[in-house]
C-alpha cells in the first residue's frame, strides 16, 4: 500500500494551522504589495492584507517559484512514496501548468501526481479532504488522481461582490460600467463551475443578489445533483457579523446539510475586494467507476 502525501496551496483556504491538524501540507501563495513579496498565512495575515487593500496599495498575485514547489515535493517524498498535488484551477493561474511540467521530470514520474482540479477556494479544499480520505483508505497516487480528475467539474461556486472597483482594476468591467453599477447599486453574481470566473447574473442590491445565489444553489442540488449527496460550503470577505447572517440564511434555506464556512483565499479576495459572499457545493466523492 502506497504511503501518499496530500499537498495543496493556500488558494484552498486551508490555513497552515488547519493543515497541520489535517495531516496535509499547504504551499503558501506569493503576493506582491507595493513590490514587496509576501506569502499568504506565513508573512501576510488576512488582517494585514485587507488593511493594505483599504489603503489602495498596489497588490498583485503570482505563482509559486518552481523551486519552492519541488522543494516541498522533495521534502514530502522523504517520508512518503507518492505525492498528490492539488493547485488552483489552471483556468485561473499558470501555477498548475508549471506544476504539471515539473512533475514530468524523471525524478517525479510515478511519484508526484498533479491534479488539474479546475477548482479554487472551498471546492479546492474539499478536493484536498477527498484526497486525504482516499489516501487513508489505501488508494495509491494514480488512483486518487484519476478520481479527482473525474470529479473535478462536479462543483459550483456562486459569489457576489460588494464593489465593482476591483473587477474594474482587473479589466472584467469597464470604468463606465463600474460607475453605472455603483450608482444603481448593482451587485454582480459570478460563477465558478470549472476553470474560470464567469458572469452569472446582475442584481439590484444585496437582498436580490443573495436570493439569486440561493436559488442557483437550490437548482444545482435538486436538478444537477438530484439524488446525490453533496458537500455544502460558504465563503466570505465581508465582516464576521455579516458572514454569520449569511450562514443563517443558507442554513434556513438548506436545513439538514452540514455547512462548512471559510474566509475566501487572498488570491480570490485581491480580485474582488472586501465585502463579498459566496456559496458552493461539490458532489460527495465516490470511488466506484
Amino acid at each position: 500500500m502506497a504511503n501518499v502525501a496530500i499537498v495543496t496551496d493556500s488558494n484552498s483556504g486551508i490555513t497552515q494551522a488547519a493543515a497541520r491538524e489535517l495531516g496535509i501540507r499547504v504551499l503558501p501563495m506569493p503576493f506582491y504589495i507595493n513590490e514587496e513579496l509576501f506569502f499568504e498565512d506565513v508573512t501576510l495575515t488576512q488582517e494585514q492584507f485587507y488593511q493594505r487593500l483599504a489603503q489602495d496599495a498596489d497588490i498583485s498575485t503570482s505563482q509559486p517559484a518552481p523551486g519552492d514547489v519541488t522543494d516541498l515535493w522533495d521534502e514530502m517524498l522523504k517520508d512518503h512514496d507518492q505525492v498528490i498535488y492539488i493547485p488552483m484551477s489552471s483556468g485561473l493561474s499558470a501555477s498548475c501548468e508549471t506544476a504539471l511540467m515539473l512533475a514530468a521530470d524523471d525524478a517525479y514520474k510515478g511519484r508526484v501526481f498533479v491534479v488539474d482540479n479546475q477548482r479554487i477556494s472551498i471546492t479546492q479544499r474539499q478536493s484536498a479532504l477527498d484526497a486525504l480520505e482516499m489516501a487513508r483508505a489505501g488508494m495509491d497516487g494514480q488512483a486518487i488522481h484519476d478520481v479527482l480528475m473525474r470529479e473535478r467539474l462536479e462543483a459550483s461556486i456562486y459569489i457576489t461582490v460588494d464593489t465593482l472597483k476591483y473587477l474594474k482594476k482587473g479589466g472584467r468591467v469597464t470604468a463606465a460600467g463600474a460607475a453605472i453599477g455603483a450608482v444603481l447599486n448593482i451587485k454582480p453574481v459570478l460563477q465558478i463551475q470549472g476553470e474560470k470566473l464567469d458572469a452569472f447574473a446582475k442584481a439590484r442590491g444585496w437582498k436580490a443578489a443573495k436570493k439569486i445565489m440561493l436559488d442557483a444553489m437550490e437548482k444545482d442540488i435538486t436538478q444537477r445533483f438530484a439524488g446525490q449527496k453533496i458537500h455544502l460550503a460558504a465563503a466570505y470577505t465581508c465582516s464576521e457579523e455579516t458572514a454569520r447572517e449569511w450562514r443563517a440564511e443558507i442554513e434556513a434555506r438548506f436545513p439538514g446539510y452540514e455547512l462548512h464556512m471559510d474566509k475566501l483565499s487572498l488570491s480570490v479576495a485581491c480580485h474582488i475586494g472586501a465585502g463579498s459572499m459566496a456559496i458552493a457545493c461539490s458532489r460527495e466523492i465516490h470511488t466506484a467507476s
